[in-house]
């Protein structure tokens, strides 16, 4: 299982480089958005929108619960895919491929 701390430290990684991308909501999408059941949510928010609302308050519950991680992640190829020719987003990539490489044991 990968250390919290580290976990938590790229969470809050990816939070402050999507702030500084201008990614980052002050309001949530609708609750009927974020209950999509495809992957990503991809069919009712932004990609972006799925990092902030979903991933990342789900992945901060599990560790303040003291609950296991997922044991494989593959984040980082989506957000490749769909920012593709926006290097400006490059950090907020940077990070999702280190929680990747976190929640896959490779780091």
């Amino acid at each position: 299982m990968p250390h919290s701390v580290t976990v938590n430290d790229t969470l809050n990684a990816i939070e402050q480089a999507m702030r500084h991308a201008g990614l980052w909501q002050s309001a949530p999408p609708s609750s009927e958005a974020l209950a999509s059941p495809q992957p990503f949510c991809c069919d009712t928010l932004a990609f972006e929108q799925w990092v902030q609302w979903i991933l990342l308050p789900r992945l901060r519950a599990l560790l303040e619960a003291n609950l296991a991680l997922p044991g494989n992640a593959a984040i980082a190829p989506m957000a490749e895919e769909v920012w593709r020719g926006r290097p400006e987003l490059g950090a907020v990539i940077n990070e999702l491929r280190t929680l990747d490489a976190q929640l896959s044991g490779k780091a």
